[in-house]
């Protein structure tokens, strides 16, 4: 007859032992990265520069308009605003440097693979549709408290078109004078905008809003709202309305640059918008229908 082992338990015939139980306490989770990308007094620089850049074009526009004959050199527009652009991804850079931080923090997460790549292309897509939605909202907003102030309701509700204020005549006039006319100009527009979009995505989205945010504590809020308004004012030479749409597009990137944990989704949006908006209006105002 067998006989039971006393240093077993019946239900698992585990060893009896009188040592304590030891659980394994959960990993913790990493915490959020604080630290500030670069002095301060270097980004106080770029945000100046941003803003006295910004200021200049929208004064030598002023004056280009006012001339009445002025004829835009299209390509040298494109060169200087390229090495601008490599200018602010250089003064990143080297403030990068000073905390010895690699340029590959800011663009954040970039899995490699096509299946990868295709997902952020989708990403951008539909975020870029959906965003031309929320900016075409407040566009008409935007015209509607106008139009309150200027006494055109009552145009409105009887259904008449609204000629575009002056100041919209003016983006409209600035912004075909950018446009490309010709295949060299087209293909300099298609190199700018990849440039740009790269760039500026980098600079605002990367550095800027972590910046930012690393300032606040972490608080993410403070990077969106804080980048959004340096892009918005970046793009003085388009006039309040463009620079109030552009700071509202400027925080949805940042939004997607949170949910994707990186960057490339938002340079795709970013492109692509600059492109097809440079060649929409260049075909409305080659066939006279941009109504400036």
């Amino acid at each position: 007859m067998l006989q039971n082992d006393p240093m077993k338990t019946p239900l698992t015939d585990a060893p009896l032992t009188d040592a304590p139980v030891v659980e394994t306490p959960p990993e913790p989770e990493p915490e959020k990265n604080r630290a500030a990308l670069a002095p301060v007094w270097h980004t106080a620089v770029l945000v100046i520069g941003i803003a006295a850049i910004s200021v200049r074009g929208s004064t030598q526009m002023t004056g280009r308009m006012a001339s009445g004959h002025f004829v835009p050199d299209r390509m040298l527009t494109y060169g200087m605003t390229a090495l601008m652009e490599l200018l602010m991804l250089g003064w990143v850079v080297f403030g990068l440097r000073l905390r010895k931080i690699p340029l590959r923090t800011l663009i954040g997460s970039t899995s490699g693979g096509m299946r990868a790549l295709m997902q952020d292309a989708g990403v951008a897509l539909v975020f870029w549709l959906m965003s031309l939605m929320v900016l075409g909202t407040v566009g008409v907003v935007w015209t509607g408290v106008e139009a309150a102030v200027t006494h055109k309701l009552p145009e409105i509700r009887a259904g008449k078109p609204i000629a575009p204020s002056a100041e919209q005549r003016k983006t409209l006039r600035v912004l075909s004078q950018l446009a490309p006319t010709n295949g060299e100009e087209v293909a300099g527009w298609v190199l700018l905008c990849l440039l740009v979009g790269f760039v500026e995505e980098t600079v605002f989205r990367g550095y800027l809003q972590q910046q930012f945010t690393a300032w606040a504590h972490g608080a993410d809020v403070a990077g969106v709202v804080f980048s959004a308004l340096a892009f918005g004012s970046a793009h003085g030479y388009e006039g309040a309305r463009s620079m109030v749409l552009l700071a509202v597009f400027g925080a949805l990137f940042s939004l997607l640059a949170l949910y994707r944990r990186g960057l490339r989704a938002c340079m795709f949006a970013h492109s692509w918008h600059d492109l097809i908006a440079g060649l929409t209006i260049a075909f409305l105002s080659t066939h006279h229908l941009l109504g400036t």
